[in-house]
């Protein structure tokens, strides 16, 4: 009998991507349709997006699509979609870039017990404050609405009919359940269970097969690198940065989030930045965007990447970002190194914060994404002291959710699956001196970031 195949989905910050994976974990079609995203976002989009590629799909490889066996999707977090009883948005989906809930902090923050063990994680992407926010901006819809939903439950709402999420993506939500202005909290389940079947007639062509709940993209990623493992870390490097450290028990450090991942605790989370900054700088004209890093300039210059403020580690929406230590002979090459390694130099502070609080060194450090380059990884390496693995599939997202779905279909535990299809292509070692002068470039950077902060909250 024929192996099936999973149909993927992978939501991300510029594009969906819809993809038939097959049991050796390779990509046996896919579609992606390219998405500029601001801080709203009509979620029915996403579901047409969803649809038309499975319909893309369907044409281009029919006899894989008639074998899929399970569909598993994975998208970005802080993201919310609020829905009314029959599951329609009662207004656009709020996004992860959003920061207009910094209005309504004060007021929560003021009504919140001082001792409530969610106080210290909430800033202005906290899910408890854009509802502070759309209880004073939208209480018509706010009021409408009978659950909050990833971006990744809609869709998953569509082809199942059944409204629920998952305890690695919607953990802040729940973690402040009590403090709901409303009961919008859907069950959870773990990511690895079957949330329900395909509907009949949601997606052409595809039978009632099971929907795995997963969890968000971020998560699905790590274990398409074979990240998902006690003592490892990762970092997912695309349009912004998530970098995190996974650890058996949990363990707080400043300004990161700390989340079961099913058995396992990460302890990191997402900064705001990441190869966009890239894309920023090519944008003014200049030639950067290439995959490696120029040469190292004798007289560094320091960039911090906070150009739309920052998530992880210092929350903040009005850090701005700076280039320091400009000269006449500085040009396109010497800015885009001083960007990428800007971004590397923020990837150390979370991984040391992260370090300290388990106790422990990362194994290694798994990276995927548009930033894992062997030039970008060789730099990464360098800065935090650590081997940097790439990954031998350029989808880390798909394959993570094939994973999580071939697992379920064959009765296999996920660690046992993730040994079988994730697998690295390269281990990139640090060079020891490389690595002593970005340790002293680092504290450079650390104590820049300090002066400039006051500033940048002034100019905000």
């Amino acid at each position: 009998m024929t192996a099936p195949c999973i149909l993927a989905a992978d939501l991300g910050g510029s594009s969906l991507r819809v993809a038939l994976i097959g049991r050796d974990g390779a990509v046996l079609a896919l579609h992606a349709t390219r998405h500029s995203l601001g801080i709203e976002a009509d979620a029915e989009d996403w579901w047409r997006g969803l649809r038309d590629g499975a319909a893309a799909l369907r044409r281009e490889a029919p006899a894989d699509f008639a074998r899929i066996g399970a569909v598993a999707i994975s998208a970005f977090t802080r993201s919310l979609v609020l829905v009314d009883a029959v599951g329609q948005p009662t207004r656009p989906a709020l996004l992860f870039t959003d920061a207009r809930a910094a209005e309504a902090l004060p007021g929560l923050l003021a009504r919140l017990p001082p001792d409530h063990p969610e106080r210290p994680q909430i800033n202005a992407f906290h899910p408890l404050a854009r509802l502070a926010w759309l209880e004073q901006a939208d209480p018509a819809a706010l009021a409408r609405s009978v659950a909050v939903l990833e971006p990744k439950d809609f869709l998953n709402s569509r082809l199942t009919g059944r409204m629920a999420s998952d305890r690695v993506s919607s953990a802040r939500l729940a973690a402040s359940a009590d403090l709901l202005p409303a009961p919008l909290l859907p069950p959870l389940l773990r990511p690895t269970e079957v949330l329900g079947t395909v509907q009949p007639g949601t997606i052409e062509g595809l039978g009632p097969v099971p929907v795995l709940a997963m969890a968000n993209d971020t998560w699905a990623a790590v274990a398409g690198l074979g990240a998902l493992r006690d003592g490892h870390a990762y970092c997912i490097s695309g349009t912004t940065e998530v970098l995190g450290l996974l650890h058996h028990s949990p363990a707080q450090a400043a300004g990161l989030l700390t989340v079961e991942w099913d058995g396992l605790f990460q302890i990191g989370g997402p900064s705001q930045h990441g190869a966009d900054a890239l894309a920023w700088l090519a944008g003014l004209g200049l030639d950067v965007m290439r995959g490696d890093p120029p040469p190292a300039d004798p007289i560094p210059l320091i960039f911090l990447p906070t150009l739309a403020g920052e998530r992880v580690p210092h929350w903040d929406p009005d850090l701005r970002g700076a280039f320091l230590g400009l000269r006449r002979d500085h040009g396109a090459a010497e800015l885009a190194r001083a960007v990428m390694q800007g971004i590397a130099f923020n990837n150390r502070t979370v991984l040391d914060r992260a370090e300290a609080a388990a106790g422990r060194q990362a194994v290694a450090l798994h990276l995927g994404g548009g930033g894992a380059t062997p030039g970008w990884a060789q730099l990464r390496a360098d800065v935090l002291g650590r081997p940097v693995l790439l990954p031998a599939t350029a989808e880390p997202g798909l394959l993570g959710a094939a994973i999580v779905a071939f697992a379920h279909l064959e009765g296999t535990g996920l660690a046992a699956m993730q040994d079988a299809l994730a697998r690295p292509a390269a281990r990139i070692l640090p060079d020891a001196a490389r690595h002593t002068e970005a340790t002293r470039l680092h504290a450079i950077f650390q104590a820049a970031e300090a002066a400039v902060a006051p500033i940048s909250r002034r100019l905000a």
